[in-house]
């Protein structure tokens, strides 16, 4: 499924919704290594972007999007509409991120 056919809004301009699948999600759950930790921490100390951080953070939600493409692929999606992210520490240094929307066809 090509990402252009993802949308946050409920619907995918100059396209009409002909069909609803329901839900569909990508779930990623991710720890921070130890090492990942030390090397956050040094960057820390000089402060600004923790890069190490922000780079765990966009490879977990791109995961969980391309889990989400996949799930409405398999049902026969050829879009989403109404794409959120959600995350939840389930134990220190452990978040899941889910990524979810409403599976549709679409036709021009």
């Amino acid at each position: 499924m090509k990402h252009e056919m993802t949308s946050t809004t409920l619907q995918i301009e100059g396209y009409k919704i002909v069909k609803t699948l329901g839900v569909v999600r990508g779930i990623i759950v991710r720890s921070r290594s130890i090492f990942g930790n030390i090397g956050a921490g040094l960057q820390s100390l000089v402060g600004g972007n923790i890069t190490l951080y922000t780079n765990l953070c966009e490879r977990t939600r791109s995961d969980a999007f391309e889990m989400m493409l996949k799930h409405a692929e398999e049902i026969g999606a050829n879009a989403i509409v109404g794409i959120k992210y959600d995350a939840t520490e389930i134990s220190s240094g452990i978040t899941e991120v889910l990524c979810y929307g409403t599976a549709v066809v679409v036709k021009k």
